[in-house]
């Protein structure tokens, strides 16, 4: 784990190792500077000129000046390191994650991977940030200092042999208990931030049937918990201060209390050491002190480090082919004892027995219950999933023969859950086609029957699309996403109930213009509506993952009873309509 976030640093190497290099030199001054002090007391007392001390307080200055400079250019050098650090780590997570199939999406939850690039890799910046220094610092200053303090204190430097293990021991328990708080906190995290992204999302749903007081509940008790795990490991961990106080004044009255009376007695110590040893002492208690803050730090980012880690080693549930095919031949469509679930361990398959030949340019119309599967069958074509059994061929070859890139860059789909992104409509258009022309983008919204409502805005197709497209109506998104597709000029084109917000006559418009724009196309509707299937080349009757039955409009209301029932409600719902 950590071999492997190591590589995030990268091109930030340098600034890591000034930090190091500087961060040994500021310790190494600290160090000395009390020697140097108590040198200088221990002169004065026995009575040294004016030019022994502005000697000794000038060599003073000059190591504080140096060690301040040293303390600068670390804490620069460390900012810019760990700040690169977390950087890389979000690219790397970011490309990793783009490289996820759906089913390796579903895994993780898309609330999860967003807490996992924000909370955890903050965490592991903070830790990185407190390795390359704090946790070389600290303990640096604490190897020097009990060098120092055993070097100046002689039998004073014994009260280090009691007061270090107990500072030691309760801070390492304080973190021991500590530490299980934090941990449950992340997995809480996701929950919170799922709760937090249904709201924003659902706003309008939440507000139409008046569940604010419902969400709010939701939210407060997630909240609630991760407030009171974070409460309970705080308390604990705010015992730090009063131990680390107490290990303080104890050191402090004790070498007051024996230093001064070997003083007195003429024991070998002087008033100079006493000094030294209060500041090497103050010096080593904090060290411990920082030490078990690092300690309680790590730990908590180890679990972040860990969820982090799960992503980056996570295997994209698609491998690319060897020797992958780039040229797609044609749009045909081959199904061949096509059977497919979403989860290995699921008991039921979502598609089973699939049979069936699309020859390329035809139009072709799917219907079916909810449930039935027919998105899921749509959805192999680009392999944003894998048949579990059987094959799917486009253009005569199997779609894992090919890149997945080339493969979807002549299969255009438009899913049930129209997405616009934030930008101006130019924009979101030409996602389709990131070259298109001014002139082409206008053809593409004409023909998706987008452009008199595009042109009704003031500004037109330089109108900004709010986040998720929330300025724009169910239907207008629609048809701005048909027309994105069209601009692919796709081999495939897949309409997954995608004209569903949009009158039967603006439906009709729109297949008419998929025959004039792109007539060699394949195109597969998904369609509740029998009115915008009715004069496909073939329509496909689904029901509980299989093909029920297969056929022209004419031959299906002879042949299917399914078709034949909707085709009747449908029409007698007309009726019924126009009589009222």
């Amino acid at each position: 784990m950590f071999k492997k976030l190591a590589r995030c640093v990268r091109e930030y190497k340098t600034p890591t190792i000034l930090t190091l290099v500087f961060i040994v030199c500021e310790a190494i001054i600290e160090t000395l500077i009390p020697f140097i002090t108590a040198d200088l007391v221990n002169q004065i007392k026995y009575g040294a000129g004016m030019d022994v001390i502005t000697q000794k307080g000038i060599l003073l200055a000059v190591m504080a000046v140096i060690s301040l400079c040293c303390g600068g250019i670390a804490g620069f050098s460390c900012a810019k390191a760990s700040a690169g650090f977390a950087k890389n780590l979000r690219h790397d997570l970011f490309g990793k994650i783009q490289t996820f199939t759906f089913a390796n999406i579903d895994k993780f939850s898309s609330t999860s991977l967003v807490t996992r690039m924000t909370t955890d890799v903050a965490n592991v910046q903070m830790s990185f940030m407190m390795l390359i220094r704090t946790a070389i610092r600290s303990p640096l200053m604490l190897l020097f200092s009990v060098i120092m303090a055993t070097y100046m204190g002689g039998a004073l430097a014994g009260l280090f042999v009691v007061v270090i293990p107990v500072l030691a021991g309760g801070l390492l328990l304080i973190a021991h208990h500590a530490m299980p708080a934090f941990r449950r906190v992340f997995k809480k995290y996701d929950r919170l931030n799922e709760s937090i992204e249904e709201n924003v999302r659902g706003m309008r749903v939440v507000k139409g049937f008046s569940r604010e007081g419902y969400e709010k509940e939701k939210f407060g008790k997630a909240a609630d918990s991760i407030c009171a795990d974070f409460t309970r490991a705080e308390r604990i961990v705010s015992l730090n201060t009063p131990l680390m106080q107490f290990c303080i004044y104890f050191n402090m009255g004790f070498v007051l209390l024996i230093g001064s009376r070997m003083a007195i007695n003429g024991s070998g110590v002087d008033v100079g050491q006493i000094s030294a040893m209060l500041t090497y002492g103050f010096q080593i208690l904090m060290s411990l002190m920082m030490l078990s803050m690092i300690y309680v730090m790590l730990t908590m980012s180890a679990e972040s480090a860990k969820r982090i880690c799960e992503v980056l080693d996570e295997l994209p549930d698609m491998a690319e082919p060897e020797a992958p095919v780039t040229q797609v031949a044609d749009g045909s469509i081959e199904f061949e004892n096509v059977n497919f679930k979403y989860a290995k361990g699921a008991k039921k398959n979502s598609l089973e027995g699939i049979q069936l030949r699309i020859r390329s340019g035809m139009t072709v119309g799917i219907i079916g219950g909810t449930g039935s599967g027919k998105s899921s069958l749509v959805q192999l074509i680009p392999r944003l999933y894998d048949a579990t059994e059987g094959t799917v061929r486009v253009g005569g070859r199997s779609v894992k023969d090919y890149s997945i890139e080339s493969l979807r860059n002549e299969v255009a789909m438009v899913l049930q859950k129209n997405l616009l992104f934030s930008g101006t409509i130019k924009e979101n258009l030409r996602w389709g086609n990131p070259n298109a022309t001014d002139e082409e983008l206008v053809q593409a919204c004409k023909l998706a029957q987008a452009h008199d409502f595009v042109t009704s805005f003031p500004e037109g197709y330089d109108t900004m699309i709010e986040q998720g497209g929330t300025n724009v109506s169910g239907g207008q998104k629609q048809r701005l996403c048909i027309a994105r597709a069209l601009l692919k000029k796709p081999k495939i084109l897949i309409l997954d109930d995608s004209t569903s917000a949009v009158d039967t006559k603006t439906d009709a418009l729109i297949r008419a213009g998929f025959r004039q724009y792109i007539p060699e196309t394949t195109k597969i509707i998904i369609a509740q509506r029998i009115s915008s299937v009715e004069d496909a080349d073939l329509i496909v009757v689904m029901e509980n993952g299989k093909i029920e039955s297969a056929g022209t409009h004419e031959e299906l209301l002879q042949s299917s009873t399914i078709y034949r029932e909707v085709y009747e409600q449908q029409v007698n719902g007309k009726e019924d309509t126009a009589n009222a």
